[in-house]
């Protein structure tokens, strides 16, 4: 089962159990209907209830059944709050989850094989999408520059105008 990280829980919040929570989704309202949910902790995946939702900008404050004390939630510093597929939010035409984006093969839109997407990084104005291959390199995930993404067929195809102009070699 896939389960799809849209929390990582920074510290306790009280002394009556509660978590703090940042969120690593674009849309945080999505909380306010969260009712089921994982906690995982190094690879394991514990199912929780959720209660108590207080939605901030930046900032998911919450209760869930596996933390009644303070003690209880510090243990879960650093562990994420996740989704099965079957609960995650659908998503609009041209966004992709990024555990669907990871493991793709790119190439450019002239036939050039790129290599692997192997992370993500969130930079705030946009995502920056990492590629090993026979280079190690970086781009902007603009989307004048995504040509062609098939998730089902795991491939991404980028521009070779653009993508000349915006490329980073990490090597």
């Amino acid at each position: 089962m896939d389960y799809l990280r849209i929390g990582l829980i920074s510290k306790p919040h009280g002394i009556q159990g509660a978590i703090k929570v940042m969120p690593l989704t674009d849309n945080v309202e999505r909380f306010n209907d969260l009712s089921d949910a994982f906690v995982e902790t190094y690879g394991k995946y514990q199912p929780v209830k959720v209660t108590d939702v207080s939605v901030q900008p930046n900032v998911i404050y919450m209760n869930i059944s596996t933390c009644q004390t303070r003690e209880a939630a510090e243990l879960l510093r650093n562990s994420y709050i996740c989704v099965d597929r079957e609960h995650a939010v659908v998503l609009p035409e041209g966004r992709y989850f990024v555990i669907d984006l990871v493991g793709c093969n790119v190439s450019t839109s002239s036939g050039e094989q790129l290599g692997k997407l192997v992370e993500v990084y969130e930079t705030g104005a946009n995502d920056v999408y990492r590629i090993h291959g026979k280079r190690k390199l970086a781009v902007p995930a603009l989307k004048r520059l995504l040509k062609d993404v098939n998730i089902s067929e795991k491939q991404i195809t980028l521009d070779s105008d653009v993508f000349a102009e915006v490329v980073l070699y990490e090597d």
